[in-house]
């Protein structure tokens, strides 16, 4: 996977324990190619490692963009029962854990239209701390989960194309990413 190179981005620069950044502020990001279904798949089982219990993974993309290839990858990453497959239509499913690891709730927020109150029956906020929950289209609905959480976004070219060329953009935002090595899901 290659990295082309980016325009220098100060919001996405490290920050300190001196000078934290603003909530919603990334403090890592990394922009990474992504040719194919099965490398996308890898990006997850690479990004997998470095999640852990009470990361909030955010989702963006349009239809067809890999949101879910992407997290089968984590699910299997995370070692985690069950096929991962689009919850569109159940909105929530819940894969627990085939060992000792964080379960993967996986939700898509597609279909609902309002905020976090209309996800509140989900109960999201009671699994976050012992699970990874992956949101696809959680924008503007699962921030307030958790200062600190994974925003990727994966650009694909749009319209009649069997391009699978994907652009991931990965943003750590809060103090839990702070260190995070996201730069080197790119070698």
């Amino acid at each position: 996977m290659e990295t082309p190179a980016a325009p220098h981005d100060p919001a996405a620069e490290p920050t300190t324990p001196d000078s934290p950044a603003p909530s919603g502020t990334p403090v890592s990001a990394v922009t990474i190619t992504v040719g194919s279904p099965d490398a996308m798949r890898e990006l997850g089982l690479a990004l997998a490692r470095r999640l852990r219990p009470g990361d909030l993974v955010m989702l963006t993309g349009e239809l067809g963009a890999g949101k879910t290839t992407l997290t089968r990858g984590l699910g299997a990453g995370l070692g985690v029962r069950g096929a991962v497959t689009s919850p569109t239509f159940v909105i929530a499913r819940v894969h627990p854990p085939l060992g000792t690891g964080p379960a993967l709730v996986h939700v898509d927020a597609y279909r609902l239209g309002g905020g976090l109150d209309e996800m509140e029956d989900l109960d999201l906020d009671v699994s976050l701390p012992d699970s990874v929950v992956v949101v696809e289209w959680g924008d503007g609905k699962v921030e307030e989960l958790s200062d600190d959480r994974l925003h990727v976004l994966i650009d694909r070219a749009t319209g009649d194309t069997a391009d699978e060329v994907r652009e991931v953009t990965l943003r750590g935002i809060g103090a839990r990413w702070t260190e995070a090595d996201l730069a080197s899901l790119a070698r």
